[in-house]
């Protein structure tokens, strides 16, 4: 049976509050805060900027549930190490305009 909305979005703050955060040191991670993963999963999952996306803020409750458990499985690929953090945040950065 597929989460409900409100599982879904624990499930995404529990990995983007706390579980990611949590290993990111000791991986050697770029990121830290909770924000900062949050918008590469979301730009992952929208295959581009998420605000332009998702209406409203904060984005989590206002996307789409597919787009919201696509990033919550970008999420969990990471943490399974099936997902290369630093290429995924060079890319987010990339759609912004930022890549320095």
């Amino acid at each position: 049976m597929p989460d409900s909305r409100a599982e879904l979005e624990q499930r995404w703050l529990h990995l983007t509050r706390v579980a990611l955060p949590a290993v990111a040191a000791e991986r050697g991670w770029p990121l830290k805060d909770d924000h900062c993963f949050q918008r590469v999963l979301l730009d992952g999952a929208c295959e581009g900027c998420w605000y332009d996306h998702v209406s409203g803020r904060p984005a989590y409750r206002h996307a789409p549930e597919q787009l919201l458990a696509r990033a919550v499985e970008l999420g969990q690929q990471l943490l399974a190490g099936k997902l290369d953090l630093r290429v995924s945040n060079r890319q987010s950065l990339a759609w912004r305009g930022r890549l320095r």
